[in-house]
């Protein structure tokens, strides 16, 4: 029997974590999320939450093709032995309502403890519960999404015009999310409440989402992973065989075929650096 030969485009992974697609909102980045699918494969995909966002179907409904193709290219994985876990965020909340339901070969948990192949435990969940604002404050997270959407709107403008440059993609709302004090320390607060969810758990490690600030780091003995999102980032975390985790930022070039479509792959060292020491950096 002759053996199938190995896509050399295709890469192979443990595991994937990939959070916060927000197909609804428009500014999902739906069609860079399919061609990342189509070159990297997985044991099992880890949906970390807000990959539906119910807030903006509620709204106003938008469902183009190319959200169909992102849910049909996972239950098609799916399908062909991935296993697919799917552990809600806020956006997509409707779903906690279904924990240990199987839709479509997708199973539905609140939050699971993955274990690496390196014997490394880590706490998986969306992360929205340790926000304060989702938590007691649902109107004002409204509001907060709104100004989001507005940030999202000035992103595609400068991007227009970039293009027109020739300058590669920018990220306003990433931008000005690290221009304010206020949104800098909520990370790092936010970061050292699931670091102690983690150690709650005796976990090693913590794998969320929510916050949209892809990074690996640890803090207080803890690692600390955040997969990041596919509005403005693009990026997903990778466990490699070995239970190696790497950050992968997927950056879709226009009118090039989807065979040579660059990929933009960064090993991130672990900053051992506390968040405050970080920010003063």
């Amino acid at each position: 029997m002759t053996a199938t030969p190995v896509d050399p485009n295709v890469r192979n992974f443990r595991t994937l974590f990939i959070s916060d697609v927000h197909l609804g909102s428009k500014a999902a980045k739906a069609d860079f999320l399919i061609d990342f699918l189509r070159h990297h494969e997985a044991e099992t995909i880890v949906l970390v939450g807000d990959i539906v966002d119910g807030w903006r179907l509620k709204r106003n409904w938008y469902w183009p093709q190319a959200f169909n193709d992102v849910t049909q290219k996972l239950l098609r994985k799916a399908r062909k032995g991935t296993r697919i876990i799917y552990i809600p965020g806020n956006h997509d909340e409707f779903l906690r309502d279904f924990p240990g339901t199987h839709f479509g070969g997708v199973e539905v948990a609140e939050r699971i403890i993955h274990e690496a192949a390196d014997g490394k435990r880590y706490l998986v969940l969306h992360g929205d519960e340790f926000d304060v604002v989702v938590r007691h404050a649902r109107v004002v997270a409204y509001l907060g999404d709104w100004a989001y959407d507005a940030a999202i709107a000035i992103n595609v403008f400068f991007a227009a015009i970039r293009r027109k440059l020739g300058l590669p993609y920018w990220s306003f709302s990433a931008w000005a999310k690290q221009q304010v004090k206020s949104a800098v320390n909520f990370i790092g607060e936010f970061q050292r409440v699931v670091v102690e969810e983690a150690r709650r758990n005796n976990a090693d490690g913590v794998i969320c989402g929510h916050i949209h600030h892809a990074v690996i780091t640890e803090i207080d003995g803890i690692r600390y992973i955040n997969s990041g999102d596919w509005v403005e980032s693009c990026t997903a975390i990778a466990e490699h065989h070995d239970g190696k985790m790497e950050l992968i930022t997927w950056q879709k070039v226009a009118a090039v075929p989807a065979e040579v479509l660059p990929v933009s792959r960064q090993m991130l060292a672990i900053d051992t650096r506390k968040p405050a020491e970080a920010e003063a950096a």
